[in-house]
């Protein structure tokens, strides 16, 4: 029953039984008496009462629903209102689930558009660092060495500065360009490219241990993508934001698939409300493959600490990947 039709029926109900009670036994006289004013108002509080309660129940629903669109994130996805409540009540839950499951969808959608679009045009940079940068300044390095070589003695020793500064500058650009885009990934597979990760990390007092079984099930571009992405913005969060001096890669298989830990020793989350950028932007890739991120501080004992855990499952990517490739052809590569 509707909630409209709950108050009518209730209110004629109320109303019905006064009349009856005032053609019947119930008078009211001139000046009125004192048994009399009682029984009205024992009568309109009874009546007061059951409208309370019946507004209390038929309204519940509609603080619960404001309650689930307080606290809907989707980032968060799934978490949907209890469809309950007098029929009003009911559809309108039931319409705020299904623009929910709309929204997520084209959420979904708009985020693998634009990570491939992101992971295109790293490769781009990647390529041009390479190809152009870096050959100019190999170019370079050895015109400095020619030139070196030429030189009286008095420059030879600058002009071997400047080797090595030029090395050094050849070294960072082809260190930039691994990160933009990981080459070892495509070419030897996802433990090698998470082994050559922890080993890039494993300087400025940060030491890095990983333990990456082997045996994997069988995972998608993507899902590998999302991986080395998550393991390489953690170590990224661990090295810049926790204090930490070690920290440790695990890659495992799962029940349904595989699980990515990234574990450190550092300050862990305190009191820190809200996710910065790093956490929003793996959450956004977890979604792209259906995997489920959890970023938790840990206080048992070991020293504190963060732990980043990424569960994926194997098989083909979720309908995110065809929204992908509809969106900008090419997908993720």
């Amino acid at each position: 029953m509707s909630l409209f039709w709950r108050i009518f029926v209730l209110d004629a109900v109320g109303l019905a039984v006064a009349a009856a009670l005032l053609l019947g036994p119930v008078t009211v006289s001139t000046p009125v008496l004192p048994g009399e004013v009682l029984v009205v108002v024992a009568g309109l509080a009874a009546l007061l009462a059951v409208d309370a309660v019946v507004l209390r129940v038929g309204l519940a629903p509609l603080g619960r629903l404001g309650r689930a669109m307080a606290d809907a994130d989707l980032l968060h996805p799934g978490a949907r209102a209890v469809v309950s409540g007098p029929v009003e009540t009911a559809e309108l839950i039931t319409t705020y689930n299904a623009m929910l499951d709309r929204l997520e969808a084209e959420r979904a959608a708009s985020a693998a558009g634009a990570l491939s679009a992101q992971e295109r045009e790293r490769h781009r940079i990647a390529r041009e660092l390479h190809d152009e940068v870096g050959q100019t300044l190999t170019a370079v390095l050895l015109q400095l060495k020619r030139v070196a070589d030429l030189a009286p003695k008095d420059l030879r020793e600058e002009l071997g500065q400047a080797q090595e500064a030029t090395r050094a500058g050849l070294d960072e650009i082809r260190r930039i360009a691994r990160r933009l885009r990981p080459g070892v990934l495509d070419e030897l597979g996802l433990l090698s490219a998470l082994r050559s990760l922890a080993a890039e990390f494993t300087t400025h007092g940060l030491t890095v241990r990983h333990d990456l079984r082997a045996g994997l099930p069988p995972l998608t571009e993507e899902t590998e993508l999302v991986l080395y992405r998550v393991a390489q913005e953690a170590l990224t969060n661990t090295a810049r934001h926790s204090g930490a001096d070690r920290a440790e890669l695990r890659l495992r298989p799962a029940a349904d698939g595989v699980e990515l830990l990234v574990r450190d020793n550092g300050t862990g989350l305190g009191a820190q409300t809200g996710e910065g950028a790093g956490i929003r932007g793996m959450r956004e890739r977890a979604l792209l493959v259906g995997a489920a991120l959890t970023v938790s501080s840990r206080a048992d004992g070991s020293g504190g600490g963060t732990d980043v855990r990424l569960r994926a499952t194997a098989g083909t990517a979720p309908a995110a990947r065809e929204a992908a490739a509809q969106a900008s052809p090419g997908g993720l590569r």
